[in-house]
């Protein structure tokens, strides 16, 4: 089935998370499309350690969502896919893998977040919108009861598509010198941050009517304990131990 999509760069350069479906499902070719192209994404030494959950059991969904922050388009967007490290395939290819090396876990999560921006890209070019779900990761464990994983599988983040019901305004991402220096590493710049956050506080203010910046965010978020459950569920599930 031949599909018309919009170009990569203007694909990119739209993406806004959506929250919001329509209820229409993703045709079954359009889907299988967009996940072998996921698939064809770059994989470190050619090791392909990943694996997408597709969950289509409601009461699945209906479990999952309520992991974390109760997000209600877990259950109402067409495609709810979970992205997972997966060595146990190598574990059955080779006994004598050494999957335990922090470098494993790293190279799993590295090639899944690729494998998943390849799937996002090419289902917003063909006119789909999603969002990323890392609140799976707030009870580890129970969405790997939920799911019903072996040892060397780790759920990562879960992911919703669907046909878009909303049109958010863009994200203000920070300014490109923020994130990219020449050959040596360039601290912000107090004033030029200052900038951008006040443009992030207008942002929410417009969206929500929220009174929230980037800096409350960062405290927010950073300046706690961050799932602190992880890393010994990773050395349970036989990853990260060394």
């Amino acid at each position: 089935m031949d599909f018309s999509s919009k170009p990569a760069l203007e694909t990119a350069l739209n993406h806004r998370s959506i929250r919001k479906f329509t209820g229409e499902p993703i045709a079954p070719e359009m889907l299988e499309a967009i996940l072998k192209a996921g698939q064809a994404a770059s994989t470190s030494s050619y090791m392909q350690p990943t694996h997408i959950i597709r969950v289509t059991d409601i009461d699945m969904r209906k479990q999952l969502r309520a992991v974390g922050a109760n997000q209600h388009y877990i259950e109402t967007c067409a495609e709810f896919l979970v992205f997972c490290i997966d060595f146990a395939k190598h574990k059955q290819i080779a006994a004598c893998a050494q999957t335990d090396w922090t470098e494993m876990t790293l190279m799993g999560a590295v090639d899944a977040g690729i494998m998943a921006q390849n799937i996002m890209l090419t289902a917003e070019s063909l006119g789909l919108g999603g969002v990323y779900i890392g609140c799976l990761r707030d009870d580890i464990n129970a969405t790997d009861k939920i799911l019903n994983l072996p040892e060397n599988i780790v759920p990562l983040f879960g992911m919703c598509l669907g046909h878009p019901a909303q049109e958010p305004i863009l994200r203000p991402r920070m300014p490109l010198d923020f994130v990219v220096s020449e050959n040596v590493y360039r601290p912000l710049d107090a004033a030029a941050y200052e900038e951008y956050n006040n443009v992030v506080k207008d942002y929410y203010k417009r969206r929500s009517n929220l009174d929230l910046d980037f800096t409350t965010q960062v405290n927010n978020t950073l300046c706690q304990e961050v799932r602190p459950d992880i890393l010994p569920f990773l050395n349970r599930k036989g990853l990260a131990k060394r």
